[in-house]
């Protein structure tokens, strides 16, 4: 299904749905956070449990230089801890 935003986060048939995969760790209160908001605001995303998996944790520090949680990316661009500005500007909530 394709999904463009119309205003503040609600979705519409014409633009695709953003990929997003938010590398965290249970203990990370600032990704509960981050998935809390993602969900609050509608969109999907997948959660990678950098503590159960290494492969992840390679992946981030490849992409990220990076080995802190919460790393979100949005369409293969990454942002780095909870930023909300950053986050909003990706997902194109106004």
């Amino acid at each position: 299904m394709k999904y463009f935003l119309v205003k503040s986060g609600e979705m519409s048939k014409k633009e695709s749905s953003p990929r997003i995969i938010v590398f965290s760790t249970p203990s990370c209160g600032w990704c509960r956070k981050l998935k809390s908001y993602l969900r609050e605001k509608g969109f999907r995303f997948r959660d990678v449990d950098i503590s159960k998996d290494e492969k992840a944790v390679q992946d981030v520090m490849r992409k990220t230089g990076q080995t802190g949680v919460p790393v979100t990316l949005i369409n293969n661009r990454p942002i780095i801890g909870f930023n909300r500005a950053e986050i909003d500007r990706a997902l194109k909530i106004h």
